[in-house]
């Protein structure tokens, strides 16, 4: 199943989803207007007077389910993953820690990030949590949090933490949250209903007032639709929770950390049980069951199932065995790691390990993942085999080569660099940086706007990044950015805006747009408004595709444009993609005069396709770059960028060695 199809069964689920709530919320209805009839002895009075108290009652009710979980909803959208996080007293992870649990956390999500093609979500520790637990909340991957617990951080190895991250950037790239979120929200509406009832239940007015009767009944109605609904949506996490663990192997380097994970819970005394009172809110969305619960409440499957669909040679018994050990001397994770070589020993420098799977060898020192060894980065002009159905195929899946690409990319960044980008105080000034050109006239014009706009001691910061980040490679700019965006979200919105005008001004200082500031200031505008509005600026509406020809056919058309310097050739690769998309069709070739800028006009039509059609165009903008059976890295970084626009994340598709040929 890969990501178009998976998307394709999240819809599915969630219109059932709201099929069987829609069903419930039925059942309370008739309860309640039954019982109000009955009441007010409506089966004695005419036609038209019971009809309107059933009209009336009804109304009533799905108004108070239906605002109420409206308002559960926006709160929760409101504030994004980080709210979730929140409510649940977890606390910020900082963005330069130096504390080594959270160090390699902030390390492992960082490298999955670039590795999945998604932004890198904000980071939050469950602190005083001893269980072994994660969950990542959020209504888009933009807003996405990812909370830890510090049991999680204190017992599991660096494998075993990649892959309980792996499990939850799954349901990141998924789409499960927005899911998880409609299920709060859901549930909240009929909660609200008992507690309208509870408050009916003390209204005093004598021996003949049916007003408490009528609350008793919204009472019973509202708990016994609760106790449907925690039924529904334990069978829908249990179901997400074995395509995330499915999916997680193939996020991480091999199956052996999420197995390890999921031992370590069936093993340690503290499982992955949390003590918040407010963990049945979240519980669906945990890496493990968080209250235990069991049977038709039971919001994951059995752990040894879990552990058996991943290594079937795991028996029972060995799992009272590890309960045994951990009993005795709890599981240490750091110090897993040194003895495997895998982080630096408390009184020196580690040795160096090998990865069992991997291709390079692990960086000890600062744990920065799969480090770039003996790897080199392909020159500014190479090129690069293409084929549509193996880069189709990549959308929304982490595999073994993209962690190593990945690792390769983050070894390569100088640590001083990966330390300003995630600064709250250094992360502009580097941005700024990125955007500032080569040519001295046009910077000194960018400095000059830059402090008019931000004072001058963060023009000469930029200035001095600018100079520094000269002969960064290409391949290393955006990634550097996805680095730094978190940090630049945490920005009051104020700031944002300024930044964003600032970004557009350095870009137009010298009368022309690269395809390289394109990509970075249209993937930081979006980063920016998405983590605000939690939808992207043009909404979220369907389109069909034979709707979409014309932004379809100009999408294209500046593909071939801004990848082939002979029009001919442009114009035939194209056709060639036209071909893919609309195979009984032929559209007219117009090269956009306002370059990649034309893009801005397909975003809307293109983003609202369904997953299929989705698919068939990502295969057909690797036809058109890929026409002469190569693609640069220019290429390759805009069609990142434009996958990253259409919600369909992409992987690093570029083994740092893997070079083809050069031009």
């Amino acid at each position: 199943m890969n990501f178009f199809e998976r998307q394709r069964q999240v819809k599915r689920l969630s219109g059932r989803l709201v099929v069987l709530f829609a069903v419930a919320v039925l059942g309370i209805v008739v309860t309640i207007d039954l019982v109000v009839v009955l009441l007010f002895d409506g089966f004695d009075q005419p036609a038209g007077t019971l009809t309107t108290m059933v009209l009336v009652t009804s109304l009533i009710v799905v108004t108070v389910i239906g605002l109420a979980s409206l308002f559960r909803s926006l709160s929760l959208r409101s504030g994004g993953g980080s709210h979730v996080a929140r409510s649940l007293g977890a606390v910020p992870v900082p963005e330069n820690t130096r504390d080594p649990q959270l160090r390699r956390l902030r390390n492992v999500v960082e490298e999955i990030a670039i590795a999945s093609g998604t932004p890198v979500p904000e980071l939050y520790l469950l602190e005083g949590e001893p269980g072994i637990n994660a969950f990542a909340a959020g209504w888009s991957p933009s807003d996405a949090a990812v909370a830890v617990t510090r049991g999680a951080l204190e017992q599991l190895n660096r494998d075993e933490l990649q892959g309980v991250i792996g499990h939850e950037f799954s349901h990141v790239v998924n789409g499960d949250m927005r899911l998880n979120i409609k299920l709060m929200g859901l549930l909240y509406g009929i909660l609200a209903l008992a507690m309208v009832g509870y408050v009916l239940m003390r209204v005093r007015g004598g021996n003949r007032n049916p007003v408490p009767l009528i609350g008793l009944a919204l009472v019973v109605a509202g708990f016994t639709g609760i106790f449907i609904g925690r039924i529904i949506k334990a069978a829908v996490s249990r179901q997400r929770e074995f395509l995330a663990d499915a999916s997680a192997v193939q996020f991480t380097r091999q199956s052996a950390g999420l197995v390890g994970a999921l031992k370590k819970i069936a093993g340690v005394p503290a499982g992955s049980r949390l003590g918040n009172a407010k963990a049945e809110d979240v519980s669906h969305m945990l890496f493990g069951s968080g209250k235990g619960l069991s049977g038709l409440f039971a919001t994951h499957p059995p752990l040894l199932q879990r552990i058996q669909a991943l290594d079937p040679q795991v028996t029972p018994a060995e799992l009272q065995q590890l309960q045994q050990r951990w009993a005795a001397a709890p599981p240490s994770g750091l110090q897993e790691d040194r003895s495997m070589g895998l982080a630096p020993d408390a009184g020196g420098p580690a040795t160096v390990r090998q990865r069992p799977g991997a291709g390079t060898p692990a960086a000890a020192a600062g744990d920065r993942g799969a480090a770039a060894g003996d790897r080199t980065l392909p020159r500014d002009q190479a090129r690069f085999a293409a084929a549509p159905d193996a880069v189709t195929a990549r959308v929304g899946e982490l595999d073994e080569a993209a962690q190593h690409r990945a690792g390769a990319i983050l070894g390569q960044l100088p640590e001083e660099l990966l330390t300003r980008a995630r600064g709250a105080d250094t992360v502009v000034p580097l941005v700024f940086g990125l955007l500032m050109s080569g040519e001295q006239q046009v910077r000194e014009r960018q400095h000059t706007a830059l402090a008019a706009g931000h004072g001058a001691a963060v023009a000469d910061a930029a200035w001095r990044e600018a100079g520094e980040l000269a002969t960064l490679h290409p391949m290393l700019r955006l990634p550097l950015a996805e680095v730094a965006f978190p940090a630049l979200r945490g920005r009051p919105r104020p700031e944002q805006d300024v930044l964003l005008n600032s970004v557009q001004t350095l870009i137009q200082a010298d009368g022309r747009l690269t395809v390289s500031e394109y990509c970075l200031s249209r993937l930081l505008h979006a980063e920016l408004y998405e983590a605000v509005h939690h939808a992207p600026a043009w909404g979220r509406r369907r389109y069909s595709l034979s709707a979409s020809r014309g932004a379809a056919g100009l999408l294209l058309a500046t593909l071939g444009y801004a990848g082939h310097h002979e029009p001919a050739a442009a114009e035939q690769a194209f056709h060639a993609g036209v071909a893919v998309l609309f195979p009984q069709q032929r559209l007219p070739y117009a090269p956009p005069r306002e370059g990649v800028l034309a893009l801005e006009q397909v975003w809307p039509a293109l983003d609202g396709l369904n997953p299929a059609d989705k698919e068939l165009l990502v295969r057909a903008m690797v036809t058109v770059i890929g026409h002469d059976g190569q693609m640069t890295v220019t290429e390759l970084e805009l069609l990142r960028t434009i996958c990253a626009m259409l919600h369909c994340p992409l992987p690093p598709l570029v083994e740092p060695s893997s070079m083809v040929t050069e031009a």
